[in-house]
Formats: structure tokens, C-alpha cells, sequence
């Protein structure tokens, strides 16, 4: 297992142990080294949610039977609620497993299993637990979810937020906020200004998700939002929130964020070198951008490289590079160096890719450039 990489690694027989002597250390005659066979014999070939089950499953059959005696136990071994800035995947990424048992055997529990939600979360996260509760038990959920949103606890605002967000990496979609996201809008609304970065990110994250099905009401969401609550927590949340649109070139996101004159700048001057480049080779891009108008704008500069796939057809990937000022017939000159490495969710192919500068999101310049194996 030497060549493992990322969370998944941790979820092993050390991780059942971990665990496991927790809940010995309250609940005496707990098998740890047991546990901890069964797991090291089962996790070989899973990935991390499935690694994540294992654990859980242990836990259920050496736990008490009646799943009203189990949870207590468990919620016995949690530590202090983490602090703001703490990453719930550094001091308590074990407790992931926990989280994973009240989401696999709590349903007919629901009460029980959402009060231990709002503990397990203030501690590491309830985000992928609910998510069947609120499949399953929406009402009761959802009135939950509402008196989280205005928690003391800045963990169990969050979860209020991340746990309803339609489009949860990692997680299964949740169809009826996707069809209809004004349940999740109820739920955002005392947490369009929040306190707290982490509450904050979240919100951001669930408007952006909204954005993906429902641009529209976004728009007008994000566009009340700052109306009525002009704080700069409410501008961060907006601009991080309409990120999807913004690099879609979306006009009424762009000029919701200020920015304004894309259609008189101008990219008179783009080279792209070199012309060819192998995977591991850095590619240098370099132009001018000029302000053709008689006023100053405020505007958002991206490249956007197409990437050929294998069947020939390009995909194009928005990269971010600046917003400036320029002021009335201003120009001037930028370069960025973008390495052509791969990564997890990318492998690059042979051919020419395209790279346009995007100007506020309309297309001001075009080149080319050759990837070879």
C-alpha cells in the first residue's frame, strides 16, 4: 500500500484501531484488533468511499444491536468542537467512518440520527450524512436544516449550507433542489453575510451549484443579495458564487461584479510559445491588451486552452489570469507561463490546441499551438 495517495490511504487497520480504542475507552469489550483485521482484509482494490463503508460496517456489528444504544457510544468518543480555520480532515479525519454509520443505519432513527449529525459535525462533517434524510425524511429535515442556518456554531451553519447544496462533490444530486432551488435560497438567506470563511465558502459554493441549473435565479438572487446586504462578505459570497457564469462569459454575472467595456478592448498582439510542446514542457503566454474607448473600465481577463481529446473533438478549460483597470486608450502588456502537466482530471492528447484571451467574457484573440507525445 506504500503507493497509495490521497484521504483514502488513511482508511486502513491503523485508522480501525484509532477508532477502535476510542470506543473501548467507553464502551469496554470493543474487539479492536479484530476490527482492525477485518478491515486490512477487506479494504485491498476500494477507494475511499468504499474504504469509508468497511469501517462503517465494522462498527455495526460490534456495536449493540438496537441502533438507539450504538449511536451514544459513538458520540461518546468526539473531542472538542473544532475553531474556525481548523480543516476537519487534519485532527478529526477519522471520524468520517461515524458519520458514514448514521448515514447507512439511522433512517428509521431519524431524530436520534440528526441530532447526532449536528454533533459529529461540529467536529468533522455531517454534509454526505443527510443527504438520504432529506430523500427520505424531507419535512422534518428541512426544519432542521432551517434552525441550523442560524446556529451559534459556525460547523453546524455550515452544514446547513453544504448539506442542501444540489450538486455536492462526491455526493449523489439531489433532483429536487435542482428541480426547484428555492427551498435551498430559504435556507441561504441568513447566511448571505456571514462571519464565518467557512460558512461563507459554502454559500458561495451552493449559489455557484444553483447557478449550473438555474442562472436566472442566481442572477436575481446575487443581485438582491447586494442590494440588500452590501457588506463585503456579501461581494465575496456573489463574486465566488457566480464563478461558473463569469467563465462562461455570462454579460449580466460579469457586470454584476463591476466589470464593464469588454467590447472595447482589444488584444492587438498575442504569441504563444513555442509553437510545440510536450507534456512537462511550459508554455508562455504573452500579449497586449489595449482600451480602445474614450472612458476607464474595470475588466476580467481568462485564457481558455482547448484541449483535444482522444476522439479528435476539443474541450475548453477557463483558466483564470487578472482583473485590471485601464483607463481610457491604456495599454498593456501581460504574460503568463501555464505548465502542461497532467493531472487527475486531465490527460492531454497530440494535436493543436487553441488558446483565446478572453476579455470580460468575449473572445478578443486566438492562437495555436502543437502537442506532441
Amino acid at each position: 500500500m506504500a503507493s497509495e495517495y490521497g484521504l483514502k490511504r488513511h482508511f486502513n487497520g491503523d485508522a480501525a484501531r484509532l477508532i477502535g480504542d476510542k470506543i473501548r475507552a467507553v464502551h469496554p469489550g470493543f474487539d479492536v484488533e479484530d476490527y482492525a483485521a477485518e478491515v486490512e482484509k477487506r479494504i485491498p482494490g476500494l477507494e475511499l468511499k468504499d474504504r469509508v463503508l468497511v469501517l462503517a460496517e465494522g462498527l455495526r456489528t460490534r456495536l449493540p444491536g438496537d441502533y438507539a444504544e450504538a449511536v451514544p457510544i459513538l458520540l461518546a468518543i468526539l473531542e472538542d468542537e473544532l475553531a474556525e480555520g481548523e480543516g476537519m480532515f487534519n485532527s478529526s479525519w477519522f471520524l468520517m467512518p461515524v458519520a458514514r454509520f448514521v448515514e447507512e443505519y439511522g433512517l428509521g432513527h431519524p431524530e436520534l440520527s440528526l441530532d447526532a449529525i449536528e454533533e459529529i459535525t461540529k467536529r468533522h462533517t455531517g454534509e454526505y450524512a443527510i443527504r438520504p434524510y432529506l430523500e427520505q425524511h424531507y419535512e422534518l429535515t428541512m426544519a432542521r436544516v432551517a434552525r441550523w442556518a442560524v446556529s451559534p456554531s459556525h460547523n453546524v451553519r455550515r452544514l446547513a449550507t453544504e448539506g442542501v447544496r444540489s450538486r455536492l462533490p462526491w455526493a449523489r444530486t439531489l433532483t429536487v433542489f435542482v428541480k426547484d432551488p428555492h427551498p435551498v435560497l430559504e435556507i441561504l438567506e441568513p447566511l448571505r453575510s456571514d462571519s464565518s470563511e467557512y460558512v461563507r465558502k459554502s454559500v458561495a459554493n451552493n449559489l455557484n451549484d444553483i447557478s449550473k441549473d438555474h442562472p436566472e435565479v442566481a442572477l436575481a438572487t446575487a443581485l438582491r443579495w447586494l442590494e440588500e446586504s452590501p457588506t463585503p462578505e456579501t461581494r465575496w459570497i456573489v463574486k465566488h458564487g457566480l464563478r461558473t457564469l463569469v467563465k462562461k462569459g455570462d454579460q449580466q454575472a460579469l457586470a454584476l461584479l463591476g466589470a464593464t467595456g469588454g467590447e472595447h478592448v482589444l488584444v492587438p498582439r498575442l504569441r504563444i510559445a513555442p509553437d510545440a510542446v510536450t507534456v512537462g514542457d511550459t508554455l508562455v503566454i504573452d500579449f497586449d491588451i489595449e482600451n480602445t474607448d474614450d472612458r476607464r473600465h474595470s475588466i476580467a481577463i481568462d485564457y481558455v486552452v482547448h484541449h483535444v481529446r482522444k476522439n479528435g473533438r476539443s474541450i475548453p478549460k477557463v483558466f483564470k489570469l487578472t482583473t485590471l483597470e485601464l483607463g481610457p486608450g491604456e495599454k498593456r502588456t501581460l504574460e503568463k507561463s501555464h505548465p502542461i502537466r497532467e493531472v487527475q482530471t486531465r490527460k492531454y492528447y497530440p494535436g493543436e490546441h487553441a488558446v483565446d484571451i478572453q476579455v470580460n467574457g468575449l473572445v478578443r484573440a486566438t492562437g495555436r499551438f502543437g502537442l506532441r507525445t
